[in-house]
């Protein structure tokens, strides 16, 4: 009986892997596009200083991008580039290694230059003590050279987990995982650090930062609120809350997104932890309960635009000023062009009629 079961359902979950694999391909295909040129765009437009934004909350929004462009291209275009093409050179042992190691620092980098924005955040609007030394541009620069920097040292063991799967012409072809990765105890430990660094710990300190500054936030708003109200009678519009405001929306949209999209691989990662379940032998289910959740923290690549887009209104009225700029450029070209051949083309028939009234 359990035996016809099993042959009744594996068909189906062939073609479920299938349509699957086939959703896959098209999701990354359009995260490859949209990440890259979201993410170029903000870093152009968040560059011309233009936004209202201040030159330390630039500079990590600039970072953020060009760190989330660098995640794209090594994680869902150069690492997925077998969905489309396979035997490339980037299959080539070291090569694919090497892309492995990227993807895992560039990854990392997004997630903890989130929480780095995070903590200026919470600096900026709760220590008022500190925040004159703490959210300037060059400690932002800082603190981002730092944790790049860090990120790199953590993720360079990678290069040593791998191995060539096959060896064809003296060519080694492909990366395969070590067996010892998942039986070397100090290989395991590597990996549970890995796991705590990205991303439980970032987890754990965006939402504390972010319930302080709520606090933070209701507590100073009844308290200036009361303060209006006594002196002047009656509840009038306040910049310094307005200002308040627009930081904390801007904070909890990007912390949010970055929660709600990342959500999925934390609860995989305490599932295969809890249950000491090897991910390599999941069954059908939960491996595309992992693969969603692998999606998700790269859609988590192209957000950040839009989101400034939404909260911003001056980031979109840049944006489409940088939009409108090539394009305005291409439609001068090819007025001046026209005006040039028209110019040329009304001196031609004139030379003409004159040639033509000399032979008469």
């Amino acid at each position: 009986m359990q035996t016809s079961i099993v042959a009744w359902i594996k068909p189906f979950v062939e073609k479920m892997l299938e349509a699957f694999d086939t959703f896959q391909r098209v999701c990354y295909m359009i995260i490859a596009v949209i990440g890259v040129v979201v993410n170029l765009l903000a870093i152009v437009v968040l560059s011309r200083g233009m936004c209202g934004l201040s030159t330390c909350t630039t500079r990590y929004l600039v970072v953020m991008a060009a760190a989330d462009v660098l995640a794209v291209v090594s994680a869902v275009i150069l690492r997925r580039m077998h969905f489309y093409f396979s035997g490339t050179f980037l299959d080539i042992y070291p090569y694919c290694n090497i892309i492995f190691v990227l993807m895992c620092t560039t990854r990392d980098c997004s997630v903890w230059f989130t929480v780095n924005f995070t903590l200026d955040r919470f600096v900026l609007i709760c220590c008022r003590k500190l925040k004159s030394r703490y959210c300037s541009r060059k400690t932002a620069t800082v603190v981002l050279s730092t944790t790049g920097f860090l990120m790199c040292l953590k993720n360079a063991p990678y290069y040593f987990t791998s191995e060539p799967r096959v060896i064809i012409d003296n060519v080694p072809w492909f990366c395969d995982i070590k067996p010892s990765y998942f039986t070397d105890p100090g290989w395991v430990e590597y990996s549970r650090f890995d796991k705590v660094v990205v991303p439980l710990v970032p987890f754990a300190v965006i939402l504390l930062f972010n319930v302080l500054t709520v606090r933070h936030i209701l507590q100073a708003s009844r308290v200036r609120k009361a303060l209006r109200v006594q002196r002047k009678g009656e509840n009038c519009n306040d910049p310094e809350l307005e200002s308040r405001r627009r930081s904390v929306v801007l904070l909890f949209t990007i912390s949010g997104s970055f929660i709600l999209l990342w959500l999925t691989t934390l609860v995989d990662y305490l599932y295969y932890n809890v249950t000491g379940k090897n991910p390599n032998y999941y069954n059908p289910y939960e491996y595309i309960f992992g693969q969603v959740g692998y999606l998700l923290q790269n859609v988590s690549l192209c957000t950040n635009t839009f989101i400034y887009g939404v909260t911003q209104s001056k980031f979109r009225q840049e944006l489409v000023s940088v939009v409108k700029y090539p394009v305005m450029a291409v439609i001068l070209f090819i007025r001046k062009l026209n005006n040039k051949l028209t110019h040329e083309w009304c001196k031609s028939q004139r030379v003409f009629a004159l040639n033509l009234k000399t032979k008469h």
